[in-house]
């Protein structure tokens, strides 16, 4: 999937929960989440019930246990999660087009990594890859290349001597 295909299909997908919330359907909600969560699986990675629990997605304030809904409390049901879902997607959206984020599903196209030096935005809102100052080209004062030296040695050090661990039982060794 390219940055592009992401921007395109979430765009949509956020356009048509605008719909629901307006024309409730507990059928074209299923729908849409169905199709909603294949999208951002491929974008993001699936999601486990943690992060689903996580953003509150699905889980309506008002549960009807025991007994159908009635058509009002369908349609408040539909809107609540067309609501939820659509702000989810948003934030996707919004990290993908306005942040630049590259994502799991990412191939080829304008993401970071696939051959520019920029993060792709719209127009004027495109921004240089962040970079340490000594890496990104720009001069450098003296004192900050000692201590962006100096913070590398140490870090260096720091892996080569390896810190005390406590210790394991025998059943978890390997």
């Amino acid at each position: 999937m390219t940055r592009d295909e992401l921007i395109a299909g979430t765009r949509q997908l956020v356009e048509e929960g605008h719909r629901l919330r307006v024309h409730p359907s507990l059928a074209s909600l299923q729908q849409w989440l169905k199709r909603s969560d294949d999208l951002l699986a491929t974008a993001w990675g699936s999601m486990d019930r943690y992060h689903l629990a996580w953003l509150m997605v699905g889980k309506p304030k008002a549960i009807v246990r025991g007994r159908p809904m009635t058509p009002d409390e369908e349609a408040a049901y539909v809107r609540e999660v067309a609501e939820q879902k659509t702000a989810a997607l948003q934030m996707s959206l919004d990290a993908v087009e306005r942040g630049g984020m590259p994502f799991v599903g990412e191939t080829g196209g304008v993401g970071p990594g696939a051959g520019g030096d920029h993060v792709p935005g719209p127009g004027p809102g495109a921004r240089p890859l962040d970079r340490a100052p000594d890496r990104a080209g720009l001069p450098l004062d003296p004192a900050l290349a000692e201590r962006l030296a100096d913070a590398r040695r140490k870090a260096e050090e720091h892996l080569d001597h390896e810190a005390p661990r406590a210790p394991r039982p025998e059943r978890m060794r390997r």
